[in-house]
């Protein structure tokens, strides 16, 4: 919005230094202060609003029993986190770009679904909240229409194209149809290898990257400040290997695909920065809000769709690595619990909570695990060159 008006004025008016807002990394600056500063405006008056609603966080009798004394916290904190992203994004971005939309489609779709189920939590006191078939409808909803329509966005090189690629698969009776060398899977530390997908590959691989980091980040969201500041870190990482296939000489010289647009998505992994960080500020220990499933869902789902649309599925599953831990925990301890009929391999899942039980301080895990993300996240930047 902004960028539209400044050059608006820069033409109109002669005013040559605002055409220095071309630049999408000083954009994307100021959309990282504009998040952070709208989530710190507005996080006492989100707070307090909560409180006002008796929107208290219901802890499960089967956590850790350190964790009683959170109950009645404020939860459905991430609103504040669509709010700063949202709000920031839209202002920052160019407002004709394909991907941003699509990631913000997911981000605020998947925040809606855990806003309904946060809100059945806190008011029908069910620490539950909506059943589980149901949430994974609606984030399957949301994650096959984002999937079928990047499948189309990667390949076009421009907006209009998309639509006659659409219509190209339509007719063809929805078969398989070859897509651009820059829509196949990347694979980490190879410069040379990847593998090419079809569009129904291209559609099932996207579908569970949508889904998955939307679950793995909320399974993550378990203790004060953990989920936050790995989302952060990941989002401004995607944001950087966006900057890079976005711009054709970059491209070229990391021997990555260049995608037309894809650079845009700087703007927004800024903005998951800014809004991380603002959020941080209230969620850090002892935690004054929680972001419950409406800030956790979102965020995981922005992760997601960023990778896909930057072809770096396989560096977001580095880089998420705590996330894809806390999942495989809750995995392997479902499905070992019942091979065996009752043993666990983990003091409890997820995983934060079995080093919780093992000893370690709530403030100790989090911190450490912070330490892991950031290593994995270096891992993945990594990639860039060394490949």
């Amino acid at each position: 919005m902004l960028l539209a008006l400044f050059q608006w004025l820069s033409t109109t008016f002669d005013i040559g230094w605002l055409r220095v807002f071309n630049y999408l990394t000083l954009r994307a600056v100021f959309a990282a202060l504009t998040a952070l500063f709208i989530g710190l405006l507005l996080g006492d008056r989100v707070i307090q609003y909560l409180k006002s609603l008796k929107i208290g966080q219901a802890v499960r009798g089967y956590g850790p029993k350190t964790h009683l004394v959170k109950d009645g916290t404020p939860t459905m904190g991430g609103v504040l986190i669509l709010i700063s992203i949202g709000l920031s994004t839209i202002l920052w971005m160019d407002l004709t770009n394909r991907f941003v939309w699509a990631v913000l489609f997911v981000t605020m779709g998947l925040g809606i679904v855990g806003w309904v189920d946060d809100y059945r939590k806190v008011v029908y006191h069910n620490p539950e909240g909506m059943k589980s078939r149901e949430k994974y409808f609606w984030q399957s909803l949301i994650a096959l229409t984002a999937s079928v329509y990047l499948a189309f966005a990667v390949a076009a090189p421009a907006n209009h194209h998309i639509w006659q690629l659409v219509m190209d698969w339509v007719s063809s009776g929805f078969t398989t149809i070859p897509l651009p060398d820059r829509s196949d899977l990347l694979i980490p530390f190879f410069k040379t290898i990847s593998l090419p997908l079809g569009i129904w590959g291209f559609i099932l691989l996207s579908y569970f990257v949508i889904v998955g980091t939307s679950n793995a980040v909320n399974l993550t969201d378990g203790l004060d400040g953990l989920a936050i500041l790995p989302s952060a870190l990941v989002g401004s990482a995607l944001g950087v290997f966006a900057y890079c296939v976005g711009r054709v000489d970059y491209a070229n010289y990391l021997l990555f695909p260049y995608i037309p647009g894809a650079g845009e998505l700087l703007i927004i992994g800024a903005t998951i920065m800014g809004a991380g960080l603002a959020f941080l500020w209230f969620n850090a220990y002892p935690a004054q809000v929680f972001m419950g499933d409406v800030g956790a869902l979102a965020l995981g789902g922005a992760l997601g769709t960023m990778a896909i649309i930057v072809r770096q599925e396989l560096v977001l599953f580095i880089m998420g690595g705590v996330f894809v831990a806390e999942t495989l925990s809750v995995i392997i301890q479902v499905l070992y619990f019942k091979i065996t009929h009752g043993k666990r391999i983990f003091l409890m899942a997820p995983l934060h909570h079995h080093f919780e039980l093992k000893g370690w301080k709530e403030t100790q895990v989090v911190v450490r695990f912070w330490i892991i993300s950031f290593v994995l996240v270096l891992i993945g930047l990594s990639t860039l060159k060394i490949r």
